[in-house]
Parts: structure tokens; sequence; C-alpha cells
């Protein structure tokens, strides 16, 4: 008998993608954030998270508007560890603001009475194409 017992489908889709608070977690978030880090975009440390002004442009084409988010008195961009990957993943303004335009592009969608996400096919190429990642890396 195995000592180990599979997650149920709904434990893996929430270690796979989900939102936390307003903004995305999971594993697919924090490829995203080693994305956005890799690409020069936002640099990460323990404590802080900053767009840099080659990041700030990308956002602004991608649809975010970074001087709006700026003058609403909330932190910009804040690291959050992620509670299943014990990595950090992008939250603040920033990380609310991009999983927003996640589902008004229709990349992801909410799964009913959970916190878990699905991601489109439509957000697979988006992830991919966008910024180098595979969505469906290690999901169920």
């Amino acid at each position: 008998r195995p000592r180990h017992r599979p997650l149920y489908r709904e434990a893996q889709a929430l270690s796979a993608a989900r939102t936390c608070y307003d903004h995305h977690a999971g594993r697919l978030s924090v490829d995203l954030t080693d994305a956005f880090v890799g690409r020069g975009w936002v640099l990460l440390d323990d404590d802080t998270a900053e767009i840099t002004p080659a990041g700030a442009r990308f956002f602004t084409r991608f649809g975010i508007e970074l001087p709006a988010l700026r003058s609403r008195g909330r932190q910009l961009c804040r690291p959050c560890l992620d509670w299943t990957e014990r990595r950090p993943h992008i939250a603040g303004a920033v990380g609310a603001a991009i999983t927003l335009r996640y589902f008004d592009l229709g990349w992801m969608e909410r799964m009913k009475r959970s916190h878990a996400v699905i991601v489109t096919p439509a957000g697979r190429r988006g992830f991919r194409d966008a910024f180098g990642v595979d969505a469906l890396k290690g999901t169920p």
C-alpha cells in the first residue's frame, strides 16, 4: 500500500494556478515571476520587488497603466511568498493589474467555488509567446 496519497484534482489545480487575494499565485505565477526577473523587468529579493524601466515599458505595452497604479496609494510591486511553491510571486498593484489583464485577455478563467484558475488554450499560447512560460507544466 503506497504511503503517499495523490492530491485531489482541486488541490493539484490550486497548486498549479490560483488567485491569492487579488493577484495570481501558484506554480504558474512563480514561473512567470522568474520570467519577469530573467527578462530584466523586475528586480526581486526576499523583501522587495521593483519594476525596472524595461519592465515599465513592457507592462505598459501589455496593457498595465503603471502611472495610474502608482497614484492609488498602494504598494506598486512586492513579493508574496507562495505557500505551495515556497518561492515568491508578484503581488501589490502590479500583481493585481496583471492578473486582471490575464482574465481580460481570456488567458485564465475562474473555477467555481475555488481560488483555482484554469488556463485556457489562448492562455497557454499567450504565456508561452509573451513570457516563454509553459502554463501547463506540472498541471493535472
